[in-house]
This record gives C-alpha cells, structure tokens and sequence, in this order.
C-alpha cells in the first residue's frame, strides 16, 4: 500500500505553547499543571531533552527547565519554566512564572486531604522561517522573512489529593493571540483542557507499590482530543528507589489518507511510552522512549526523552501515604 498523502491528527506541534508529551510521567507534573508547583516535600529542577526522528534533518526538539518549591513554611510555593521548542521552519521559546497555593484540610499532616490552586503566566517568542522556502515568483502567503511574534498567556489549574489518590484539571493557553500565521481563526485560539486522575496502591510495609493513571486533554481550536491511559511501578531501595511504567495515548479523531486506489482511510494516533527512573537521593534521573503504532508514519524512528532532576531544601516526610508526587 502506498501513502499518496497523510496528514496525522498528532504530529510535532509547534505554535502552541509548550507542547505536551509524556515528561510529566518523570516526576515532573509540574510541568503541565501549575497547581503541583511546591507541592512536594522538596524544592525541586527538572530539565528534560527531547529529540524526535533521529537523523532527518530539522526533526522535532524540545528542552525544558523548570524549577518549583515552597516559600518558607507557608503554604505558597512559586515556580519557573523555560522551554524551546523546535520544528522544521517553526520555532518557539518561552518562559513562564508560577504562583500556587495549597490548602490542608486535614486536622495533621499525617492523613494526606489537599486541594491546591495554581496560575502560571509568561510569554511565548514564536518565530517562521520562510528565508529557504522555494517558490516561482511573487506568493501573496509567503514573505520570504523570518516571521516572529511574542505574545503574553497565562494558565490556570487546581489540583486535589486525597490519601492515595489525586486528581489535576488546568487550562492552557486561556488567552486568544494571532499568532505569526495568517489563518487566525486557527492560530488565535490555542486553549487546551488538561484532565488527570490516579492513585498509588500498594500492601502496608512492602517495598512495592503501582499506580495507575490516565489524562485527558482537549484542544479547544481544533477540536482535537486524545487520552492517555497509564501505569507505573516503584521499588524502594536503599539508595533510593527504582521505577518504571508503560503510558498509551490515543487521539479520538482519525487522519485521513489516500492509498493507491484512491481509497479514503482514516488512522487515529496510537502512541506506546516506556519509562524508566531512578531517584539516587537527591537525584533523579529517567528516560522515556515513544514508539508511534501506526501504518502510515513520517518514519518509524522513534522519540527519545532524558530527564535530569535535583531535590533541594527538603523538608521531613509529612504525609503518611503513597503519595511519590507530594512525599
């Protein structure tokens, strides 16, 4: 069968925003949901690398750092992210500043009942390089210049924990901008619904534990929808501990195509992420490898991940739960 054109619903995005993957699987939920910033026992720096179809040109690249922790002994916490993010003629920098609160509703800090509030607000430098682009005269799209434009949004979350359980919602991207495109009915609105649930179980004293989890998020411009079912398991060791997990996303909306026949197909995204991390007291390291199951690809390559991470200004063990995100 022969792909005569493929447009996939979930490709390499860029003009966005920071994009979403599956890094907030490696200790770093932070970087999605503003309302986990400070929520741990440990302030915390987490930069991540991501790089996409190793060896084609211009492939997909995206790095992060954000930085997260408690302001003193109050329940106030502030964060950082930056990002770059990087897609053939597309690219996008930004950097964001974040405020959250978290409220204990328990009568002590041993039984885990919190509901946190979080909004992080930044700006976002999109560029277009158009200064390669081959074309045969005068185009009325096409400038020939790199395009840019730096516009200001902001993100709101809240976040709730319960014992052994959690729940996370957020918007992205709430404002509308232009961005650097000239279809704005598309580029102007790039808000994003964010849904995540999940718990942690495991047998009283044993050194193993699981947890099971799943996100939801819902682009609100293109009507785009995708899930990703999750599952993670950690084994306290002496140095620390030692984890891994398996993440599935599935878009609900298919990509349609042409085959030798003039056939119409439609394909939905079918991704499968491995992980795998260690903490080695203060440290944390992970690495994640996403393999795209589809039958029609840009390539069959897959999309590296490494995630470094530093605890810092830790504070005792406050809850007594199951609880990795927060103890």
């Amino acid at each position: 069968m022969i792909a005569i054109c493929v447009m996939l619903t979930h490709k390499a995005t860029s003009q966005e925003g920071l994009p979403i993957y599956t890094d907030y699987l490696t200790d770093n939920y932070y970087l999605i949901h503003p309302s986990m910033a400070g929520i741990a026992n440990c302030s915390k720096v987490r930069l991540t690398s991501r790089q996409q179809w190793f060896g084609h040109e211009d492939a997909p690249r995206l790095t992060t750092l954000s930085l997260n922790g408690r302001i003193g002994d109050t329940p106030s916490a502030i964060g950082g992210v930056l990002f770059t993010d990087k897609n053939g003629y597309h690219s996008q920098s930004g950097a964001y500043a974040t405020y959250a609160h978290h409220l204990l509703f328990s009568r002590s800090e041993v039984d885990l009942n919190m509901l946190s509030f979080g909004i992080s607000a930044g700006f976002i430098q999109y560029k277009l390089d158009e200064t390669t682009f081959l074309f045969d005269g005068p185009d009325p799209i096409i400038d020939g210049i790199v395009q840019n434009e730096t516009n200001f949004n902001i993100d709101l979350g809240f976040s709730y924990h319960f014992l052994d359980y959690y729940a996370h919602a957020t918007i992205k991207n709430v404002l509308k901008n232009a961005g650097v495109n000239n279809d704005v009915e598309i580029t102007s609105n790039l808000r994003r619904y964010l849904f995540s649930v999940g718990g942690v179980f495991g047998k009283l004293g044993s050194e193993w534990s699981y947890e099971p989890s799943i996100m939801f998020q819902y682009k609100d411009g293109t009507k785009e929808a995708s899930i990703d079912i999750n599952g993670k398991v950690y084994k306290q060791m002496e140095f620390g501990k030692l984890w891994g997990g398996l993440s599935y996303r599935q878009s609900f909306d298919g990509a349609e195509y042409l085959i030798n026949n003039n056939t119409v197909r439609s394909q939905k995204l079918q991704q499968f992420t491995p992980i795998l991390g260690v903490d080695y007291k203060q440290f944390m390291f992970a690495y994640t490898y996403t393999y795209q199951n589809n039958s029609i690809v840009f390539t069959n390559g897959g999309f590296h991940q490494l995630t470094l991470g530093l605890n810092f200004a830790c504070r005792e063990k406050r809850f007594e739960c199951k609880c990795p995100a927060v103890n």
